[in-house]
Parts: structure tokens; C-alpha cells; sequence
């Protein structure tokens, strides 16, 4: 574990009048951990999702798939995606109403990338506590199975920490689960660009290798409340957050205004956190 006094501990969301999701869907999430097929952009804005994206893979060179990391508090369109009303709608009854987005990542497994993300809980990479972040999976491309969609073990959020080993070659983060195809059957996180998940942060999660000739890239944002808190100094030198909706209570995040500029150098962004 990364720090004794981390909460990693899952808490069921306690919502009995959920304002955009479903009670079925709340209790889908509190069971399962995931909560997919949402609805976000329509194929017209799908399409603009997909354009703004293939802009910043252009400036990102050669390993563009993964560089947009954590840009929100530095791209004007990372911004506007993070604070886009309907993925903050359905946000709201998992969080509450002050939102704070502190991380995003724009994954993009190219054509015949033969990485894998290995098996992995996310909250066991973050300095954060307690075990609040909610993460919305964005579809910039269609995913599914033939493009290497991310795979989740449902009913593995709400088990602690599990036990995990470091990772060999070939993989994109290095710490794996130990048998993790013990803990259940995975499912396909199958999606039509512009649908979107949520996912509880110690859900285990992954996916395979993209050994078909199409993209699949995502947009990965972290949001919680704001009574969590960063445990580690100097990690939290890293952090750029956007409170989203409602105020920070607590004093614990620092707003970054929307910025006015797409221009990125991704060299100079802020540090990897998980992978997907």
C-alpha cells in the first residue's frame, strides 16, 4: 500500500433520489462498481470530440497515444470536456454537488499497439484519501473487443487493496494484480463514440492489446468530492484542479481558471497517473 492511512475503502453511494441516473443504475454502481452505455455527445459532436483529439495527437508526436495527460487546467478544449454539464450531471449523484476534477488522460491505443494495460485498481497509484474518485471513461472512437475496449472485473471495488506484484515488459504501468482472472468473468467496456462509464476508483480494470487495424482512444476524468484529500506533498505539486460544480468546502483545491490557449508542449505536462 502506498500509505498505511490511506482509506481505500469503498462506501456505497447513499442517493435515494438520483437527479440523472437511475436508482437501478446507483445500485448497479454500488454492486458492480461501473455504470455504462451513458449518453454524452450526439455524432456530430462525436466527430468534433474526434477532430479536437487527432489535433493534439499531431502536436504530441511520436507517442501521442498516451502524452495528453492531465492537461485540464491547460487546454481550453480539456477544460470545456471536463465541465461539459452532462457528464457532470450524472456525476452529481455519485459525488455529490461540489465537484472537483483534479486528473484527465486521453488514452489511445493506435492500430497494432501490443501493450497491455495490466489488471490494476487506481486508487492503489493515487496519494488520495479517502477512496472517492469516480472516473468518467469518454468514447472518442467506437471501443469494443476487437480494438482492445477496457475490460473491468465487476464486484472488485468494494475488496480493499488486492495483491498485486510488478508488472514484466510490455506493459503500459508497472504493478499488476495478482490473479485477477480468479476474481471473476471481466466485461467489455463496449462503447459508441460519445457514450461514456463511470467507474469507482478500486474497480479493477484493463485492457488488452489493440491488434486490429482501428484506434480506440478514450478520455479518461477523474472527478470527487472535495473532502478528499492529497496525501503526499509532493505529488500534490502535480495536481491542477478545475472545481467543476458547487465550491470546495474544504480549502483543499486550487481552481484553475479556463485556459484560452490549445497549444501544448507534452513534454512540459504534468506526471502519468494510471492507465486504461
Amino acid at each position: 500500500m502506498l500509505n498505511p492511512h490511506q482509506d481505500l475503502s469503498f462506501r456505497p453511494i447513499m442517493n435515494p433520489e438520483p437527479k440523472t441516473l437511475s436508482r437501478d443504475q446507483i445500485a448497479h454502481y454500488n454492486r458492480d462498481g461501473y455504470v455504462t452505455g451513458l449518453d454524452a455527445f450526439d455524432a456530430e459532436g462525436a466527430a468534433e470530440n474526434r477532430a479536437y483529439f487527432d489535433s493534439l495527437l499531431a502536436q504530441a508526436g511520436s507517442d501521442g497515444g498516451y502524452a495528453v495527460n492531465c492537461f485540464q487546467a491547460r487546454l481550453k478544449g480539456v477544460w470545456d470536456l471536463c465541465t461539459n454539464p452532462i457528464l457532470l450531471d450524472h456525476v452529481e449523484d455519485i459525488v455529490g454537488a461540489n465537484i472537483i476534477c483534479w486528473a484527465s488522460h486521453f488514452f489511445a491505443k493506435l492500430p497494432g499497439d501490443r501493450r497491455t494495460v495490466p489488471w490494476h485498481q487506481d486508487a492503489s497509484f493515487w496519494h488520495l484519501s479517502p477512496a472517492r474518485t469516480v472516473t468518467v471513461w469518454l468514447a472518442i472512437d467506437d471501443t469494443d473487443e476487437e480494438n482492445a475496449a477496457m475490460r473491468f472485473i465487476p464486484r472488485t471495488h468494494d475488496k480493499g487493496e488486492l495483491e498485486w506484484r510488478a508488472a514484466g515488459d510490455g506493459n503500459v504501468l508497472d504493478k499488476e494484480l495478482i490473479d485477477a482472472d480468479q476474481m471473476g468473468t471481466p466485461i467489455s467496456n463496449t462503447l459508441k463514440a460519445g457514450q461514456f462509464s463511470l467507474h469507482a476508483d478500486m474497480l479493477a480494470h484493463g485492457s488488452l492489446p489493440n491488434t486490429s487495424q482501428r484506434r480506440r482512444c478514450g478520455l479518461t476524468i477523474r472527478y470527487c468530492p472535495p473532502d478528499v484529500a492529497i496525501t503526499d506533498a509532493d505529488w500534490e505539486k502535480g495536481i491542477e484542479a478545475i472545481i467543476c460544480r458547487g465550491e470546495d468546502t474544504t480549502g483543499r483545491w486550487r481552481h484553475h481558471a479556463r485556459p484560452t490557449s490549445d497549444m501544448f508542449d507534452p513534454k512540459k505536462g504534468p506526471r502519468n497517473i494510471g492507465g486504461n
